[in-house]
């Protein structure tokens, strides 16, 4: 009979008695995997969510956006020939009802809209019915705050419009990480009536086309670039019609696989302990095998078997769990969800988490069972009282090794970003060595301590560092998960702090868009005669396109992932005849203040670096549809979150002072004066557009909540894990508390005294975990917020001291729930059986 035949009947006879000494390897590994496969599904399932309604969300087959500008004739013409067309303007606009203002997204279709899909209103009335004679449809947030009903009427610019439906559903309308205002729907007609579009507005006109048949999307988008190569318009398809709800997916997914793989992490520490664990347990039954004849590799090879049968096991119910994800996003829908999921079984996922599970498991399970078939019998009956030291066979330890460059191989080759997991590998593995390196130096310095009197403190040091202690255990299995917790609380609190703290100290108190240039001067004598205002500024400003770096068009250039936003759409870009205060170059110089020559260009240093252009190269804006090349002249070091007036792109007078173009401005204002601002504004340039920056502000405040809650209970999972691996520890040593129990109660220890000793025992572990995980989690906080999101950071105490009580419960808790039952066991039934 071959090794691994004989292997196989006593795995399946071990078997037979349960999974009882593997229950914190099941959870552990359960949990892990139904992370991976759960993160990874929902991922997949909200794309293709966006695939199935790709063409109702970019409302139609091919969108075509402009800004500030409309169609040519010869465009429009075109459009005719091969497609329906639907036109839709979008602008923001302040609507009024008496004393009251609110900012809006104001939204005017023709027609033919929706040309995908249906809007539906509550009443439910068609379309053209609602919109018809300046009527609006608009969200119920903004009869709640202008205090209005269905039937009311608002101003507008210049005329009066009357809500007659509440949206309940916008076909094309997809969940914005910012909005400035709630939607209000209106026709091209009555967006007509009101004035607000005047030359150089900032409206973004949208051309959706609808092909006919026997065209296809790429061979019409080919066409439209070869037809007209100046349009400057941004084309989008079906498989990209929400670009920026992807790209904030991937972001999210990325956070939520590092939770998975810190989970899986955590649950391979588990996984090891509970190979080694059990294998204690075994003493008996390896040591018998080996007496009997058995070799080492048959008893490798059939703990080896055990551990891929349970691994399998484990492995399949997490991916059971972890698929079950996408069809209850499906179930919630869009109340939890920038767009409907798809659900469904997503292989690659679910093939992915599987071997992630399976491969967790052997890396972490090679190394305790090739050292117990490393050594011999006599040594194996002795490892209760003196453990064994030894390392397994050189042959064992490269089994561990390569089981662990697959598992790092997958995680490089599974990863939304490739060096975002190498940080990750490294960081992981430098958290472990430290948490190892602590559970080590604990028990030297426990094992060197002056001998004291008081016998409780002299039980609890001895029991940090006698044989089979679990203070390794401990510090490795919750310092990892609240090492999490702690990096994701600082960075969280940062955050919080630029919110709530930082940006409303130097952020203006309004900012004004839409300043028309026969405006300028009479809205400049206006804010500035108002009482308790201060630090106002006002720019000209543009919309344009970057269609070529240094004369390659950008889709042929590569770009840094941090700067692709500047290529994604239109940006805002200025001219100015001299810096404004406070700018800082730092390469090149600034044009003459009398500077009429070639086009030249002010650039974000930032912006550049991603580009890989400099000083002397050539940069290409599309503006109203003329390509405008200019030569970077002087780069700047912008500080964005400041708030000041600052754009990436700065042009030199000359040529854009005679394009159409509006205005913008900023202004500090007391509180007092808040209102009679706005109403000053609404009042004598109706057409003006306030933001409240407050408000702003206070949305992006309740975006972090509802993002903090989510990455919390994400992060809470390694704790999770850390506590089972914490429970499987102290249950492991259930056997020899209760002989130790025994052992000091007939010394004449009473239970109170012995509770004393356990809890200075377990405190003093906690105080160690929790100081080490608050060091790795403020390191990893500091280096997110200071490399990765360029901003200053700062320490918060609270979720240091968090982290410690938390720690102390959980370790104190389950040091008790451990010893508890064994402090109550009675001497005589125990002393009879030795």
């Amino acid at each position: 009979m071959s090794d691994w035949s004989h292997a196989k009947r006593l795995a399946l006879r071990e078997l037979r008695g349960g999974t009882k000494g593997f229950r914190i390897f099941l959870a552990c590994l359960i949990l892990g995997v139904t992370t991976i496969a759960a993160v990874s599904s929902l991922n997949q399932s909200i794309s293709a969510g966006l695939a199935r309604d790709g063409q109702a969300l970019l409302g139609g087959d091919i969108d075509l956006r402009l800004s500030s500008r409309t169609v040519t004739d010869d465009q429009q013409a075109y459009f005719d020939e091969i497609a329906q067309t639907s036109h839709i303007s979008e602008l923001r606009a302040m609507v009024s009802s008496g004393e009251a203002r609110q900012l809006v997204e104001l939204k005017a279709v023709d027609s033919l809209y929706p040309l995908v899909g249906g809007v539906k209103t509550a009443p439910q009335l068609p379309i053209d019915q609602v919109l018809a004679d300046k009527g609006a449809i608009v969200d119920e947030g903004l009869l709640t705050r202008l205090n209005i009903k269905v039937g009311d009427s608002v101003r507008v610019g210049q005329t009066d419009i009357v809500i007659r439906a509440v949206m309940v559903k916008e076909p094309d309308r997809i969940a914005s990480v910012v909005n400035f205002g709630p939607r209000f729907m209106v026709s091209m007609a009555t967006l007509e009536a009101t004035q607000l579009m005047q030359p150089g507005s900032v409206v973004r006109h949208h051309y959706r086309l609808g092909l006919k048949d026997g065209l296809t999307v790429p061979a019409t988008v080919e066409d439209l670039k070869e037809r007209f190569p100046e349009a400057g318009w941004r084309i989008r398809t079906p498989d990209n019609a929400a670009p920026g709800v992807e790209n904030f997916i991937d972001r999210l997914a990325l956070f939520l696989s590092f939770v998975g793989f810190t989970t899986l992490l955590i649950g391979g520490v588990g996984v090891s302990s509970g190979v080694r664990d059990y294998l204690d347990s075994k003493i008996a039954t390896i040591a018998t095998f080996k007496c009997l004849g058995a070799s080492g590799d048959v008893i490798f090879k059939t703990y080896l078997l055990q551990i891929l049968i349970l691994s399998a096991l484990g492995t399949l119910i997490g991916l059971v769990l972890g698929a079950a994800l996408p069809f209850i996003a499906a179930n919630v829908g869009s109340d939890f969800f920038p767009v409907q999921p798809e659900g469904g079984f997503y292989p690659n996922s679910l093939i992915a988490a599987f071997f992630f599970g399976l491969l967790t498991a052997l890396t972490f399970a090679f190394w305790p069972l090739g050292r117990a078939q490393n050594v011999p019998a006599s040594a194996l009956f002795r490892d209760k009282i003196t453990p064994i030291q030894s390392r397994p066979a050189f042959k064992y330890q490269a089994f561990a090794v390569v089981s662990a460059v697959l598992l790092i191989a997958l995680v490089l080759y599974t990863a939304h970003n490739i060096r975002f997991a190498i940080v990750f590998i490294g960081a992981a593995a430098a958290s472990l060595a430290l948490l190892k390196g602590a559970g080590a130096l604990v028990m030297r310095l426990a094992r060197r301590a002056p001998h004291v009197k008081t016998t409780t403190l002299r039980l609890a040091i001895a029991a940090l560092h006698r044989p089979g202690t679990t203070a390794p255990s401990v510090i490795l299995s919750l310092g990892l998960g609240l090492s999490v917790l702690v990096a994701v609380s600082q960075i969280d609190q940062n955050l919080r702090n630029q919110i709530s703290d930082e940006l409303p100290k130097q952020a203006p108190s309004f900012f004004f868009i839409d300043i028309q240039n026969d405006q300028a001067d009479q809205f400049d004598q206006t804010l500035q005669s108002l009482k308790d205002t201060e630090n106002y500024k006002r720019v000209p400003s543009l919309r344009g396109r970057i269609t070529k770096i240094d004369g390659v068009p950008v889709d042929q250039v590569t770009i840094d992932p941090q700067s692709q936003w500047a290529v994604r759409g239109d940006r805002a870009l200025t001219y100015a005849t001299q810096p404004a205060e406070g700018t800082k170059i730092i390469k090149g110089e600034w044009w003459a203040a009398d500077y009429r020559g070639d086009p030249q260009i002010s650039l974000d240093a930032g912006l550049a670096n991603g580009f890989g252009i400099d000083i002397g190269d050539t940069l290409t804006v599309n503006v109203l549809g003329r390509d405008v090349t200019a030569t970077i002249t002087s780069l700047r070091d912008i500080n964005w979150k400041s708030m000041r007036f600052d754009f990436a792109i700065i042009m030199s007078p000359g040529l854009l002072e005679y394009a159409p173009h509006s205005h913008i401005a900023a202004l500090h204002v007391a509180d007092s004066a808040e209102k009679t601002v706005e109403k000053t504004v609404a009042s004598d340039f109706p057409n003006v557009s306030v933001i409240r920056v407050k408000e702003a502000l206070q949305s992006a405040r309740a975006l972090m909540d509802g993002i903090s809650s989510a990455i919390a209970v994400a992060a809470s999972l390694t704790v999770l894990a850390g506590t089972l691996v914490l429970a499987g520890a102290m249950a492991s040593g259930r056997e020899r508390r209760t002989y130790e129990a025994i052992v000091f109660k007939v010394l004449g220890a009473t239970r109170a005294r012995m509770v004393q000793a356990y809890l200075i025992e377990y405190g003093v572990l906690a105080l160690v975990t929790a100081a080490i995980s608050a060091v790795i989690g403020t390191l990893a906080s500091w280096g997110v917020i200071t490399f990765l999101m360029k901003m200053d950071w700062s320490f918060d105490p609270f979720s240091i001291v968090a982290t410690l009580v938390l720690c102390l419960i959980l370790t104190i808790t389950a040091g008790f729930l451990g010893t508890w039952r064994a402090l109550g066991q009675k001497a005589a039934p125990h002393l009879r059986n030795e």
